[in-house]
């Protein structure tokens, strides 16, 4: 089982270098003009993106992490999806090299709720289990499609998107992306769990509900006490 896991997990990574080569000239990131940039993660300055650290202080450990070896925890999500990212705060190494991972593991019956990534181009590969994926493009158009152990699709940049579980045992996918740190916005827990908060009116309009199941709603995205 683990050597099937591994080997899934290298393909993914072959997906990523794929990824790499096609998204060169048209890159969600800024093009690097060095070797490395490593990120230096506590600095204050934040200018698209992280300032390098001195290349005298570069470790191989910029480069390296473990943790998409490890299937994520789905009974801590209210959805039965877990996100395990591999991005520049992860690893520092991937500092503008226009490139990241994330592993997402689904629950029997999980869902990775409708979401965007408004820096980056998404493709994932499915390690084990069966999906059901989709995006809608700006014409409200589902561009939708079951996906089983070894498939791969595509969301484009910016689009809203969702992948659920649709088989019988859990599953878990590796997911590639265009950018260090492509950003996620979950529709739902952005609109209805926002500090401050998205004014009622907004929400009662947009959704054509009462102030009441707003309320209802908001309550549900609230922080557990």
């Amino acid at each position: 089982m683990k050597k099937a896991m591994a080997n899934y997990i290298c393909a993914g990574f072959v997906m990523l270098a794929t990824l790499i080569m096609l998204s060169s000239k048209i890159s969600a990131d800024p093009d690097l003009l060095q070797d490395v940039c490593v990120a230096d993660l506590k600095s204050a300055s934040k200018v698209n993106g992280y300032p390098c650290k001195s290349n005298i202080n570069i470790t191989a450990d910029d480069f390296f992490f473990a943790g998409l070896a490890n299937s994520g925890n789905t009974a801590n999500t209210t959805a039965g999806a877990a996100v395990t990212p591999a991005n520049v705060e992860k690893i520092p190494g991937l500092n503008t090299l226009g490139v990241s991972l994330s592993r997402v593991d689904y629950a029997v019956d999980g869902l990775n709720p409708p979401h965007t990534h408004p820096r980056a181009t998404e493709i994932v590969f499915v390690l084990e289990g069966q999906l059901d994926v989709g995006f809608i493009t700006t014409a409200n158009v589902l561009i939708s499609k079951t996906i089983k152990k070894g498939d791969v699709f595509v969301f484009p940049k910016g689009l809203l998107h969702f992948q659920k579980n649709s088989g019988e045992t859990p599953a878990a996918a590796i997911a590639a992306f265009n950018s260090q740190l492509p950003g996620t916005q979950s529709i739902a827990a952005t609109l209805f769990s926002a500090k401050p908060e998205v004014p009622d009116e907004v929400l009662t309009k947009t959704f054509k509900i009462g102030t009441k199941e707003v309320e209802k709603i908001k309550d549900k995205f609230a922080p557990k006490k």
